[in-house]
């Protein structure tokens, strides 16, 4: 049986003999009465207050909850991010070392082909100089056989002059400028 603060103040009691005092006993009903009311107040206020408090901590968990899916999300789009970037810069580096190796090959292929013609070009140097040395070569041996053919017949024709004479004197002259003559003729 619930005794509200109300049924405390109107509770009445039979008088007896040798009883207690009926204004101490109203007293204490009425004192209990308002502590009662004040201990079910406070019970109400604490009780809604538990509810507020049991609201804001629901409140608070809904708010966790939604903190820990976010970060759930951020972690995992982090995660994917990351791993895109990783297969992003291991394909960049791919092609950049697969450019640099085919650099690399074309490099390769033109100093091969450079070195190919300057192997040619020293070869036809090669050539040149054993033409030109051959050229030189044959220039000597003609010129030192004309010379020679030169000598002979200087020999000669000193063997074929008279000696000299006053008359002779003038035979040799004119021999000596018919040679010139012919010495002109022959290199002109």
């Amino acid at each position: 049986m619930k005794v509200s603060p109300l049924d405390l103040r109107q509770q009445r009691f039979k008088t007896v003999f040798r009883g207690y005092d009926p204004t101490e006993v109203t007293a204490l009903l009425s004192e209990v009465a308002d502590d009662y009311e004040y201990a079910l107040r406070e019970t109400d206020r604490l009780q809604q207050e538990l509810v507020r408090a049991e609201a804001l901590l629901n409140e608070h968990r809904e708010h966790e909850r939604n903190l820990r899916n976010t970060l759930l999300t951020a972690q995992r789009l982090a995660d994917e991010i990351r791993g895109k970037a990783e297969a992003d810069a291991g394909r960049l580096v791919e092609e950049a070392e697969g450019r640099a190796d085919m650099v690399l090959q074309k490099a390769q292929a033109r100093l091969d082909e450079i070195q190919r013609q300057i192997d040619g070009l020293k070869l036809r140097r090669r050539d040149v100089e054993t033409s030109l040395e051959s050229t030189i070569s044959t220039l000597r041996n003609t010129i030192d056989f004309v010379r020679e053919q030169d000598r002979e017949r200087d020999e000669k024709v000193l063997l074929h002059r008279p000696r000299p004479s006053e008359s002779g004197q003038t035979a040799i002259r004119s021999v000596d400028a018919g040679l010139d003559l012919t010495d002109r003729k022959t290199q002109g």
